[in-house]
């Protein structure tokens, strides 16, 4: 796990002024790594780091010369300049924080003025951007880390056995699909597919009708595994380059029909959306907190447990997600936030997840992505999904101008947004994560 280390300063500044604006996601102590190209262009994609309002170019920040003499660095630079971020993620935690440290160096006050002059014309307006997938995805694992989650849904068709039994003994996943994950700012189409209405026994072919969202993180491997070869626990967090924000979008009346023996499929497989910016585990270190628990449970088996683990192995990451209808976006209404939770309430940590996927033998790769699953906490109004909020679409929630939602509406736009804030250290955020709902194909 990161240690805390000069980049953690809470009283860094960074000679770029928008980087020491109160409030701002990216202060130096964040410097997280995205894939982009200035908008509308035909240009490649290259790596970029985010600094207060701008992107530092990490291609044209390689061609300077300014880490020339860095030896690691700047080898690790060259690798994060690519149109994908897979080979740098690769290279593992020395590489990472080589990189991160001399960036960290290049954007800090104190650096010379003609450093400054050579590294200031590699930055670019993040209003001037696009950006792409932060890597290749090769595979997606999601996962259903939320005890209050688990146990909202479950009450709703079990409620006198809302938890499976298996749910305390092991992080539960499916296999998601790679080829529909989306950046933050591309729409898509609702979704269609086989729905059981009530009271029937012969399903019918419909456009979804319970669009839901699910308020989540996304995980980027780095460093993967040799197949046969386990991950464990303690070592799991050197292949982990990174957190994003995910919404797993899910068809829930779709999700019902099928998922029974064998799990979600094309409930899941239209869409998932995830932030453009990859916060490094490094920039998180100082918000490491001790697993919470409501059950307090410690015999987990014993490749799932460990002292450290336990003690340090959550992250005290705060997440919210709120929509804007149609009619709210033409009123310039501003997003209207429904929930409000922290992944410092998940049942089973980022290590566990990691541990639990290559116990196997399964080998992770570079780029691979996992789902925290939904981040629900304790209290209702921390619920991740709208099945939760509006308890199965029977208590609807009331948006600013009075529309009611029970589940998602063509037109509605949806956005995460997620941070670490505490005394003492500097405020780390992650951007947002959006798209908006778009009418299905296929019209019934």
């Amino acid at each position: 796990m990161s240690e805390l280390n000069r980049t953690h300063n809470p009283l860094a500044r960074s000679w770029v002024a928008s980087a020491n604006v109160a409030g701002t996601d990216f202060p130096i102590q964040n410097l997280p790594f995205a894939v982009f190209k200035p908008k509308d262009s035909d240009q490649d994609m290259r790596g970029g780091v985010a600094i207060g309002d701008q992107v530092l170019d990490l291609k044209a920040l390689a061609a300077s010369g300014c880490l020339a003499d860095t030896g690691l660095a700047q080898k690790a630079l060259e690798a994060a300049a690519q149109p994908c971020l897979n080979t740098f993620m690769a290279m593992g935690p020395q590489a990472w924080q080589a990189l991160r440290h001399a960036l960290f160096d290049l954007l800090e006050q104190s650096t010379s003025p003609a450093l400054q002059a050579r590294v200031q014309v590699c930055l670019v307006s993040q209003s001037l951007v696009e950006y792409g997938l932060p890597a290749r995805i090769g595979d997606y694992t999601d996962f259903y880390t939320s005890i209050y989650h688990a146990t909202n849904v479950g009450k709703l068709f079990r409620p006198d056995n809302p938890l499976m039994p298996n749910y305390r003994w092991l992080p539960i996943g499916y296999h998601g699909r790679a080829s529909s994950v989306l950046v933050s700012g591309h729409d898509f189409h609702r979704p269609a597919g086989q729905i059981l209405p009530p009271g029937q026994t012969e399903p019918v072919f419909s456009a979804c009708k319970r669009l839901d969202w699910e308020l989540e993180l996304g995980v980027f491997i780095g460093k993967g595994n040799a197949l046969g070869h386990a991950i464990s626990l303690d070592a799991a967090e050197d292949h982990v380059f990174g957190i994003c924000l995910l919404n797993d979008w899910s068809a829930r009346d779709i999700q019902a029909w099928e998922y029974q023996p064998l799990g979600p499929f094309l409930a899941k497989n239209f869409a998932t959306t995830i932030s453009p910016w990859v916060v490094t585990m490094e920039a998180l270190a100082p918000y490491r907190t001790a697993m919470e628990r409501p059950d307090h449970k410690q015999d987990d088996v014993a490749y799932l447990k460990s002292e450290h683990n336990s003690q340090q192995g959550a992250l005290d990451i705060q997440l919210r997600i709120g929509l804007r209808s149609e009619s709210m976006r033409a009123a310039k209404t501003d997003t209207h936030w429904v929930c409000q939770t922290s992944y410092r309430h998940a049942y089973w940590t980022l290590a566990q997840m990691v541990a639990h996927h290559t116990v196997s033998g399964c080998n992770l790769q570079a780029g691979d992505l996992l789902g925290t699953g939904t981040l629900s906490g304790p209290t209702l109004d921390q619920a991740g999904a709208l099945l939760e909020l509006t308890e199965g679409g029977k208590v609807p929630l009331t948006l600013p101008d009075g529309q009611q939602r029970t589940f998602l509406q063509d037109g509605d736009d949806v956005t995460m947004q997620g941070w670490c804030e505490k005394a003492g250290a500097a405020r780390i955020g992650f951007g947002e994560c959006r798209a908006t709902v778009l009418p299905a194909l296929f019209q019934k």
